[in-house]
């Protein structure tokens, strides 16, 4: 099969999704959790029933408190902004007075200062990756073209993955956090693992018949790793999928992350990484 004389429907199928993901980032941004932002979260299980209502307007009258939400397995998670440990002491005596006894799951405070210093920590380690995985692809190949498409793949899952995140923040209250950072630089390893399969197929390929269609080759390429890889992305991706309908709230994004991120690295490995090298060297050879 001919799977690159349909380049023009990959390039197509990528532009959207990009064009979605950079409107939706320009627009609606990214939904920092307190690991960036700074702030406080606290989980509580109260030990008997509540009135939902009344509790509600009683936790969303404190202006420190900006969200609340219930989670799957019961518990309430309160998000505020950075506060000293004496406005938790006074609110846990006021809600054990008033609601009964809670039992306190987990909680975190972070600084802006911190989350500030995180962000940027994240920022540093993106832009290593990328010069760490392109210097590398170029140097075992020796050609830098095979690097240079190898990290447009990359970072074409990696603004798609960004703006998923931005439409479900946007409509679902989705944040980054750091577990999605964790979730995020793992996505660029498996992008770059899966698209240096297919380019290796075509190294050996051009080797072996070396006065073949540089396009021909590629497809060859594609056929001879398109089902190992499908086959080792959906076992992946059954275990990911698992992981998000029946996890707990507190891994659910990070599974939805890495599930979202594994379909992309999938396709873009042949379809986004390939058919760019192939536009390469046909340009290459025509300079």
């Amino acid at each position: 099969m001919k799977f690159l004389k349909y380049n023009w429907l990959y390039f197509w199928i990528s532009a959207f999704l990009l064009l979605i993901s950079v409107f939706s980032l320009l627009r609606w941004r990214l939904l920092f959790s307190v690991d960036f932002k700074g702030g406080n979260l606290w989980e509580i299980a109260f030990e008997s029933e509540i009135n939902q209502e009344e509790w509600l307007v009683f936790i969303q009258a404190k202006s420190e408190v900006t969200e609340v939400n219930k989670t799957g397995s019961g518990s309430w998670l309160v998000k505020s902004a950075h506060t000293g440990l004496e406005v938790k002491d006074n609110w846990e005596a006021e809600i054990e007075e008033g609601y009964g006894s809670f039992k306190e799951l987990r909680f975190e405070s972070l600084t802006p200062s911190l989350g500030r210093d995180l962000l940027t920590k994240t920022l540093i380690s993106l832009v290593l990756a990328i010069f760490g995985i392109l210097f590398y692809i170029s140097l075992r190949f020796k050609n830098r073209s095979f690097g240079v498409c190898a990290v447009l793949a990359m970072l074409h899952d990696s603004i798609i993955l960004l703006g998923s995140f931005s439409l479900l923040g946007y409509f679902y209250g989705f944040e980054i956090d750091s577990l999605f950072v964790t979730a995020f630089l793992t996505i660029l390893a498996f992008s770059v693992h899966d698209t240096v399969v297919v380019f290796d197929g075509i190294r050996e390929l051009s080797k072996n018949y070396p006065k073949s269609d540089f396009e021909q080759i590629a497809d060859a390429a594609i056929a001879q790793t398109l089902v190992r890889s499908i086959n080792n992305s959906m076992t992946i991706i059954f275990v990911l999928l698992s992981l998000f309908l029946l996890g707990g709230e507190s891994t659910r994004q990070f599974s939805l992350a890495l599930l979202i991120g594994t379909v992309l690295g999938t396709y873009s490995s042949t379809f986004v990484a390939v058919p760019l090298l192939t536009v390469w060297e046909k340009v290459f050879k025509r300079s």
